[in-house]
């Protein structure tokens, strides 16, 4: 398995609508990666310059490759990934401010 820290410029008119989805666990069904991507956007931060990062673990090639069909290209622009040790990509952004304060760390 492999982690990945990921950087997205979201598109902020549509953030309200993924909040909810996240809120309803409505990506929580898609297979194989429903479960993590929802669990990583819930924690996800928000970077000075506005971007989106959080750490996210993939098993496709190109990473992310599934996760950005279904969910990802919709709610964000400039999506970049940089592989990481598990739980590294965390511990790195902690201190941000949630991107979905409701949310985080349920």
């Amino acid at each position: 398995m492999a982690h990945y820290l990921v950087t997205a410029s979201p598109r902020e008119e549509l953030m309200e609508e993924l909040l909810g989805r996240l809120d309803r666990d409505e990506l929580a069904a898609l297979r194989p990666f429903g479960q993590a991507l929802t669990s990583s956007l819930r924690d996800s931060r928000r970077l000075p310059n506005g971007k989106a990062i959080w750490e996210e673990e993939d098993y496709c090639q190109p990473p992310l490759a599934q996760e950005r069909a279904a969910v990802l290209d919709r709610y964000f622009d400039a999506v970049s990934v940089e592989p990481v040790v598990e739980g590294t990509g965390w511990a790195l952004i902690e201190t941000l401010p949630a991107l979905f304060p409701d949310l985080a760390r349920r």
